[in-house]
C-alpha cells in the first residue's frame, strides 16, 4: 500500500494489513502516540484526505470527528492506497526545544570548566599526546611499540594497555607522520592502579584537536554538547526529540513495547537513530567534522540505558523490579549504532535502582550534592519523577509514580510546551474570563505541563475549583459547563484556537494532575520521614529537568507540588544529566566519585515504603490535608481570597 503524510510530503509503501502508526513510524513521521499504540489516549489523531482505512475509532473519538475522517492512527489498518493529513497538535514542533536550549535566567551558575581548573580538578577522561622519534635502523630495529612506549615515558607517561586497532595502525602512521604520531589515550579513573589506554594512533601532530561529546538520553528528548577537552569550552548544544515517543510517552509502555517481537531491537535502533540525528545537527553548528570526536559520554534513566544497550528491560517493571547491573564497562560507541569513529568509547553513568538511573546520578554529581554538607531535597521533574534527599554524608532516592501529567500526558488537550502550548494562565473570579499565553504567543493547540499548574493554581485562588479539584458548576460564566466527558472549563473557544476545537480542562485533567503532585509530595515526606527528618528542615531544593526549568515556584507551592519553603532556597539547575554528561568528560577526579555517590544512594521502594500511601492520600488535595501545618502561608492566601470573594457584591 502505498501511505502519504501531509503536510510533510513524505510516501511509504507499507503491507497492508498493517497499522498506519507504523507506517509513519518507519517513514520518520511522528505522530503522538502517548500510550504506546494501545488505542487509550485518543493523541494519535489523523485526516484521512484521500483513500480509506480500517478501522481507527475509539471511545477516545467522538464519532462527529469519525464521520469527518478522523482517525487514530494506532487503531487504523491498511487495506489500500491512502493520504492522511497529521494534524499540528498530532506533532511534534521544535520550538520548545529550542527555548530550552537558550536557558534559563534562573539557572544556577555551577561547576565548570573555570572552576575544575581552579580546583585543580580539570583532568579530562581523555588526551592527546604528541611524540616523535628517531626512524629505525639495522642499529635500531625494535618493533612500532616498542619505539612508541619508549617516546610515551620520555614524554612522562607510563603504564599502557593498547587497543588492537591502535597497534594496528602504528606502523603506516609512524612512517606517514615522518617518526611523529599523536597518541589519543584514554585516562584510567584511578592513575595509582589503572593503565592509560592507548585507543588511536594518527600520523603527525593533531594535538590541537581534542573533542568529545556529551549526552543526556531522556525519555522524551535527547541533547548533546560538543565539549573542547583542551580548554573545556563548550561549542555547541543540540537536542531532538527521541523517537522513541512513537512507541509510548513513559518508560513502562517502551518495556511492553521490547517484548514484543522485534520489539527491543526497534527501540535500540530508535534510541541510536535520534542521537546520532542530534550528533548531526551539532556537527553542523560546531563546524566538527564526527571523525574528530573522540569520547563520548551518556546520561540516562535506567530504562534508556537498557533500551539503547540493547539489554531485555521487562524485568524493571516486574516486582522485585530488578534492572539488568548497576555499571556498564566503557563500550564502543559505533557497537551501538552511533555515527562516531571505531575508536570512540562510550562512558556510561552507573543506576541505583530500577526507577532512580544515570540521569539522576549525574544530575547529583553536577551539583555537588555529594560534597555539600547542606540537607538537600534534588527532584528531577519530567516524564518520570526521581527525587534525592541527603547531604555529602548520605543519600536517599526513590521514583515517584507521577505518570505523564507534567508533560502533558493523559490531559485531553495535554501536549509538550512547544508552539502553541498554553503556559501561562490567569482568570477573574468574577467574570470567569481567562487570560491565555502560549509557547512561541500563537493560537492555543493545547496545555502543557507548566500551562496545567498555572491553570489550576489560578482556578483554585479564583475559587472556581475547591480544594478537590472540583468545579465550581453554578458560577455563572458560560465558561463552565458541563461537557461530554464531565464538568470542564473552556480555556478557548473552536474559532480562537489552532485546531478547530474548543480547548477545555476537565476534572478529569485536575484529577490527573492532583495524582501526580501528590505522588510527588508524598515521595518527599516518606523519604524524610524515612530519617527522621520533616519539611521544614531543608536547607535547598535543587530542581533539574526541562519541566523543572520552567515551573513557576509560586504557583506549584500553591497547588502542593513543592514544598512551602523561603523562595530563595530553591535552585533551578536545567538539564542536570546532561551537566552530570558534561563535567564526566572533563574531569577524571570527579568520574572517581561517581561510584562514592551510588553507594551513598539508598533507594526506597515507595510501593512497599511505610507512609507512603498515608502521605499520598494526605497530598491528593490542593494543597493537602494538613495545609494549615505544611502550607500555612498557602493556606492563609486560600482563605483571604474565599473571604473577599464572599464580600463582593
Amino acid at each position: 500500500m502505498k501511505v502519504r503524510f501531509e503536510p510533510f510530503g513524505v510516501e511509504i509503501e507499507a503491507e497492508p494489513g498493517s497499522k498506519l502508526l507504523d507506517a509513519a513510524l518507519d517513514a520518520g513521521v511522528h505522530i503522538n502516540a502517548s500510550c504506546g499504540g494501545q488505542g487509550v489516549c485518543g493523541k494519535c489523531r489523523v485526516t484521512v484526505e484521500e483513500g480509506g482505512l480500517e478501522g481507527g475509532l475509539s471511545d477516545k473519538l467522538d464519532p462527529a470527528d469519525f464521520a469527518k475522517g478522523v482517525r487514530l492512527a494506532c487503531q487504523s489498518v491498511l487495506r489500500e492506497d491512502v493520504v492522511v493529513r497529521v494534524p499540528v497538535e498530532s506533532a511534534l514542533d521544535k520550538a520548545g526545544l529550542k527555548a530550552l536550549a537558550a536557558g534559563s535566567a534562573r539557572t544556577a551558575k555551577l561547576i565548570g570548566a573555570a572552576e575544575l581548573k581552579a580546583q585543580g580538578r580539570f583532568d579530562p577522561a581523555l588526551v592527546k599526546v604528541t611524540v616523535r622519534a628517531t626512524p629505525p635502523s639495522l642499529a635500531d630495529n625494535r618493533n612500532d611499540v616498542a619505539r612508541l612506549l619508549a617516546a610515551l615515558k620520555e614524554a612522562g607517561e607510563s603504564r599502557f594497555v593498547f587497543d588492537f586497532e591502535a597497534i594496528r595502525d602504528l606502523p603506516e602512521a609512524w612512517r606517514q607522520g615522518d617518526w611523529q604520531v599523536t597518541t589519543t589515550i584514554m585516562r584510567p579513573v584511578d592513575r595509582a592502579t589503572g593503565r592509560n589506554h592507548v585507543i588511536r594512533v594518527e600520523p603527525g601532530d593533531t594535538s590541537g584537536r581534542n573533542l568529545a561529546v556529551a549526552i543526556d538520553l531522556g525519555t522524551t528528548t535527547v541533547w548533546a554538547e560538543m565539549i573542547d577537552l583542551r580548554s573545556g569550552e563548550i561549542l555547541g548544544t543540540e537536542a531532538d526529540f527521541n523517537a522513541q515517543i512513537g512507541y509510548g510517552e513513559d518508560v513502562i509502555s517502551r518495556i511492553m513495547y521490547a517484548g514484543k517481537p522485534g520489539g527491543l531491537k526497534r527501540l535500540q535502533e530508535s534510541a541510536a537513530g535520534s542521537i546520532n540525528e542530534v550528533l548531526k545537527a551539532l556537527a553542523r553548528r560546531t563546524k566538527v567534522d564526527l571523525s574528530e570526536i573522540s569520547l563520548a559520554t551518556m546520561a540516562g534513566n535506567t530504562t534508556m540505558a537498557q533500551l539503547f544497550l540493547g539489554v531485555e528491560p521487562k524485568y524493571i517493571r516486574l516486582e522485585p523490579y530488578v534492572p539488568s547491573a548497576a555499571y556498564y564497562p566503557p563500550v564502543k560507541a559505533s557497537r551501538f549504532g552511533l555515527a562516531l569513529p571505531d575508536h570512540v568509547s562510550l562512558l556510561l553513568f552507573p543506576s541505583v535502582a530500577s526507577y532512580v538511573g544515570g540521569d539522576v546520578v549525574a544530575g547529583v554529581m553536577g551539583v555537588g550534592m555529594h560534597t555539600d554538607e547542606r540537607l538537600t531535597l534534588f527532584i528531577d521533574m519530567g516524564t518520570n519523577g526521581e527525587v534525592v534527599v541527603g547531604n555529602k554524608d548520605w543519600m536517599a532516592c526513590a521514583a515517584a509514580s507521577a505518570g505523564p501529567a507534567f508533560e502533558g500526558g493523559g490531559i485531553k488537550f495535554g501536549m509538550r510546551a512547544t508552539q502553541g502550548a498554553i503556559e501561562n494562565f490567569s482568570v477573574d473570579p468574577f467574570s470567569g474570563e481567562p487570560a491565555i499565553i502560549t509557547v512561541g504567543r500563537t493560537k492555543p493547540k493545547g496545555i502543557c505541563g507548566s500551562g496545567l499548574i498555572a491553570l489550576v493554581a489560578s482556578l483554585l485562588m479564583a475559587g472556581l475549583i475547591d480544594q478537590r479539584g472540583k468545579f465550581r458548576v453554578e458560577h455563572p460564566s458560560d465558561r463552565l459547563r458541563v461537557g461530554e466527558d464531565g464538568p470542564e472549563y473552556v480555556l478557548a473557544w473552536a474559532e480562537d484556537t489552532a485546531i478547530g476545537r474548543d480547548i477545555t480542562l476537565t476534572e478529569a485533567d485536575v484529577d490527573n494532575l492532583i495524582r501526580a503532585k501528590g505522588a510527588m509530595y508524598a515521595a518527599y515526606m516518606t523519604l524524610l520521614e524515612g530519617v527522621g527528618l520533616t519539611i521544614h528542615d531543608l536547607e535547598r531544593v535543587i530542581l533539574a529537568g526541562g519541566f523543572g526549568q520552567s515551573i513557576n515556584l509560586e504557583r506549584a507551592i500553591l497547588i502542593g507540588l513543592l514544598p512551602e519553603l523561603p523562595l530563595e532556597r530553591f535552585i533551578f539547575v536545567g538539564n542536570g544529566s546532561l551537566l552530570g554528561a558534561r563535567l564526566a568528560a572533563m574531569s577524571n577526579p570527579l568520574r572517581r566519585e561517581v561510584g562514592d555517590i551510588v553507594d551513598k544512594m539508598t533507594n526506597f521502594e515507595l510501593s512497599v515504603a511505610p507512609g507512603y500511601m498515608s502521605n499520598y492520600t494526605s497530598a491528593t488535595f490542593l494543597p493537602h490535608t494538613e495545609a494549615k501545618t505544611l502550607f500555612p502561608e498557602t493556606y492563609q492566601r486560600l482563605e483571604e481570597a474565599r473571604a473577599a470573594l464572599k464580600a463582593a457584591p
